[in-house]
């Protein structure tokens, strides 16, 4: 299978930020994490954590209290204060209820009482990136080539360059980009993006697909809107110097 297309849809490896002062358990947890697929950054301290969360954006932090510097319940609230969606699971020999009330009251999604066993530990690290994904799922926004779809936004844009679509166009982009490979009759087309009050013919769906293609595949260094004769369309991500058609 060609590079680019098992990445129809962009899915980055999900990342994690450890934030532990003592070298034998940040080690073993880095080492341990990349095993299970995920891309992990270290931070020995608390001031250093925070400013890696700032800068790197991980999608989740495994954030120790006690740390040298800033201690992690310091960090934590500073992350959330302007961060949101990063889940931020505590790790502490601190296991009293007031500690663990204390971590959660701040914004930790989950805590985690030294020591720890690890399955249980990527069991609960699993179960917080779930959560994220499907909220990043229900926001809508999807990546693909150098194209970003932003359902909360409304927002297409190229590379950094915004593309105006009227809405039915945007809904008809982010159906086919959601379902790579899938093939979509026109009939299913007007049925999805218009519902039942869908009356117009077959060229109602060519017309909206002409205007995807004329407003953003134009603008994009690669062809996705792909049509299937006599059957409907599908979404096929490809670079356009690779596709001879």
């Amino acid at each position: 299978m060609p590079f680019w297309a098992s990445r129809t849809i962009i899915k980055r490896m999900n990342s994690v930020l450890i934030v532990e002062d003592d070298p034998n358990i940040r080690e073993t947890l880095a080492f341990n994490l990349k095993s299970a697929g995920l891309e992990v950054a270290t931070a020995a301290d608390g001031r250093t954590g925070l400013e890696k969360a700032m800068a790197e954006k991980p999608d989740l932090i495994l954030l120790d209290v006690m740390l040298p510097g800033m201690d992690g319940l310091a960090v934590c609230e500073r992350v959330r204060r302007s961060d949101e969606t990063v889940r931020i699971i505590m790790i502490t020999a601190l296991g009293t209820d007031p500690d663990k009330v204390r971590g959660l009251s701040i914004g930790a999604d989950d805590y985690v009482t030294k020591p720890f066993n690890f399955e249980e530990l990527l069991a609960r690290v699993r179960a917080q990136l779930r959560r994220a994904g499907a909220k990043d799922a229900d926001s809508g926004a999807v990546e693909f080539g150098d194209v970003r779809l932003d359902g909360v936004k409304h927002e297409v844009r190229v590379g950094d360059e915004p593309v105006e679509l009227r809405p039915k166009e945007f809904q008809l982009l982010l159906t086919l980009a959601s379902n790579p490979g899938v093939l979509f009759s026109r009939e299913k087309l007007g049925t999805l993006i218009w519902g039942t009050e869908f009356v117009g013919s077959s060229r109602t769906i060519d017309v909206h697909i002409q205007r995807l293609r004329e407003k953003v595949e134009k603008a994009s260094d690669y062809r996705f809107l792909r049509t299937i004769h006599g059957l409907g369309y599908r979404f096929d991500l490809k670079p356009k110097e690779t596709d001879e058609n």
